[in-house]
């Protein structure tokens, strides 16, 4: 059987995006990012906000291919791109002072991947 990718149309639609702003900015991080998004979803990554603030740097965009959990504390002012977020992600990502914004998102406020951190 072929392997076909996601059916959903948005993250369809993201990847070919992604894979434009890639060719067009010259910048791997978003291909990278369109290739985690291909993955079946049941191999799509999940990532708890300690190993976050483990990894992250004050004032870096962190970019998650798939579902941020709340699980663990956050203290940096980070802005993290996900493709979903738990509720009590969201809370807490609120309370240090960082923002949760969505992948489409960051490709708009950052389309050459500067300063960007994929957390996979």
């Amino acid at each position: 059987m072929r392997r076909t990718g996601p059916t959903n149309v948005v993250v369809r639609k993201l990847i070919d995006s992604l894979r434009k702003e890639s060719r067009i900015n010259n910048a791997p991080v978003w291909r990278r990012v369109a290739e985690l998004l291909e993955r079946p979803t049941r191999n799509r990554v999940e990532v708890n906000l300690g190993r976050i603030e483990r990894h992250a740097r004050e004032g870096e965009m962190i970019i998650v291919p798939g579902k941020v959990l709340g699980s663990g504390r956050l203290s940096k002012k980070v802005t993290i791109a996900a493709l979903a977020f738990s509720e009590q992600a969201l809370m807490k990502i609120k309370e240090s002072g960082g923002r949760a914004i969505t992948i489409a998102d960051a490709l708009r406020e950052n389309p050459r991947g500067r300063n960007t951190r994929i957390i996979a």
